[in-house]
């Protein structure tokens, strides 16, 4: 969208300054001889002179986690060369032309509302199908799946919002003007998701034959071969589906106008997680049904996609700043997975149990709502501190001893966006909760269903913004990239807490006599 007058030059500026300081500061102490301000800051040499001295100065000084996801900022044709780079001094954003654009409250909120509620709608439609599958055969014989759910829906925090939320920081810096920069950084991206999909698809796997072998004290090969084949496969192709509508979505934020941080990390969850689930389901019941003829068909499929592994490294490995990505960041991802498979170890033992009946259909949409939100604020975090601050540095306000109310209370762009989301959690699951009552034919929820379901909810989001709120900025003060490493984070911690909470509110009502909603 077009500005003009006085408004123009100064957006304008103040992009460019975000842009160059961004740049400047994520190299550290990669410098040039001789190439410092009498100021005593360091200034990067042209690495857009040409390729052969760009690549020279890549091998002399090697990337760090905190670089900029396009590290050749200033390459030919690039807007941010059209205007001169500043020196901050510091990352207070005192000097009004370091402030990124203002965003309206009003604003803020309609982009993050329709996005939200198509989020909310997924979470909705991938509950009413895991309550229907839930008594397939595959589902029955081989209960470990459930296990597998919670780590396979939440691939889309560990991959899909993470990509999301790199590329809305790479589009408020200013890194994706010309097409070379946009495609280099998009192809290097989508090639490194695809191999952690595949890798996170194995990993979920043998946790999930290890958990159930501890739970039950056996495990047939034939069913751990397709638990490894069933959950390679999926989370192989919804990673590449999702992806692709995220590179979409993000590309379409940037020309028409809209902050991708308010939008791009919730559309990725909004059919995520039911595109996951009916792949997952299908694939089971298919590979299911071949145990008995062909039993080598789960080896041969897992095989097939297991040995692309090394097409995806060598794609990803071109681009610098997924090439980092290959070495430095596995830590959350698996930690991440590991948490939500704790998360599915609680849902594949309460499932069969009476007193938790209808808690199936509320998983999805509990976790799912209370990752989003918080990867929402996770996003619109990353991107201030890499427009504001250089690594290692946070504003004076983040340097004391956290205090929730932090979180909550003031009037900064952070302030009103967690108020916003939290805002957001009781008429935006009053909704999905009608919805449920509306597509299962359900008796209506009961006023005391309602308070606990809304009560844990609430305490759910809660917990999970002020968690992101001292997470982020501790992981920039070490030098990691909050981009990376904060929505795997969140979104597993969300699976985890807003599983047990619910089965904490399930055992509430049981104890009070509260008669759940379920199905006619």
């Amino acid at each position: 969208m077009a500005n003009t007058g006085p408004q123009d030059d100064q957006l304008a500026q103040s992009d460019s300054v975000g842009a160059g300081k961004h740049n400047r500061h994520h190299y550290g102490s990669c410098t040039a001889p001789d190439a410092q301000h009498p100021g005593g800051h360091q200034q990067l040499p042209n690495r857009a002179q040409s390729p052969s001295n760009s690549n020279t100065f890549n091998e002399l000084c090697p990337y760090t986690e905190t670089d900029p996801l396009l590290p050749n900022v200033h390459m030919p044709g690039s807007k941010v060369n059209e205007v001169m780079e500043k020196d901050p001094e510091d990352c207070s954003a005192q000097d009004g032309v370091r402030e990124m654009p203002s965003e309206s409250v009003r604003s803020m909120v309609l982009q993050i509302l329709v996005p939200f509620l198509l989020a909310g709608l997924g979470t909705v439609s991938a509950g009413m199908l895991l309550d229907i599958v839930q008594h397939w055969e595959v589902f029955q014989r081989v209960t470990e799946i459930f296990i597998l759910v919670p780590a396979l829906l939440g691939l889309k925090g560990n991959l899909e919002m993470t990509l999301a939320s790199r590329l809305s920081t790479a589009v408020n810096v200013g890194e994706m003007e010309t097409a070379r920069e946009k495609w280099s950084l998009i192809i290097g991206n989508l090639a490194l998701k695809q191999m952690q999909a595949t890798v996170l698809g194995l990993l979920a796997a043998l946790a999930a034959v290890f958990l159930g072998w501890v739970l039950e004290g056996y495990m047939l090969l034939n069913h751990a071969a397709l638990l490894c084949s069933a959950s390679v496969t999926t989370a192989f192709l919804a990673s590449l589906l999702q992806g692709i509508i995220m590179v979409g979505v993000i590309i379409g934020s940037k020309r028409i106008g809209i902050n991708p941080d308010n939008v791009a990390t919730p559309i990725a969850a909004s059919f995520g997680d039911l595109i996951t689930l009916a792949i997952l389901a299908c694939l089971s019941q298919g590979l299911y049904e071949c145990i008995e003829l062909y039993p080598y068909v789960s080896y041969l499929v897992c095989l097939f996609f297991l040995g692309l592994t090394p097409l995806w490294v060598v794609v990803s490995s071109r681009n610098p700043a997924s090439r980092i990505l290959l070495y430095t960041g596995w830590e959350p991802i698996i930690t991440a997975m590991v948490i939500s498979s704790i998360g599915g170890l609680i849902l594949d033992t309460t499932v069969s149990d009476p007193n938790m009946v209808g808690m199936i259909v509320y998983t999805p949409v509990m976790n799912g709502i209370g990752g989003n939100l918080a990867a929402i604020q996770s996003s619109r975090i990353a991107t201030d501190l890499y427009h504001h601050c250089p690594p290692r540095q946070v504003p004076e306000d983040r340097r004391s001893c956290y205090n929730p109310c932090r979180t909550f209370c003031g009037s900064g762009a952070n302030h009103r966006s967690s108020q916003v989301l939290l805002l957001l959690v009781v008429p935006g699951h009053l909704i999905f909760l009608y919805t449920i009552h509306l597509m299962k034919g359900s008796t209506s929820p009961t006023p005391v269903f309602i308070t606990f379901f809304l009560a844990v909810a609430l305490l759910q989001v809660f917990t999970l913004l002020c968690i992101a709120d001292w997470m982020i900025p501790c992981l920039w003060r070490m030098g990691k990239d909050p981009d990376s490493y904060s929505i795997p984070y969140l979104t597993a911690l969300a699976d985890l807490l807003g599983t047990a909470l619910l089965v904490l509110a399930f055992f509430m009502l049981w104890l009070v006599g509260e008669q759940v909603p379920t199905g006619d």
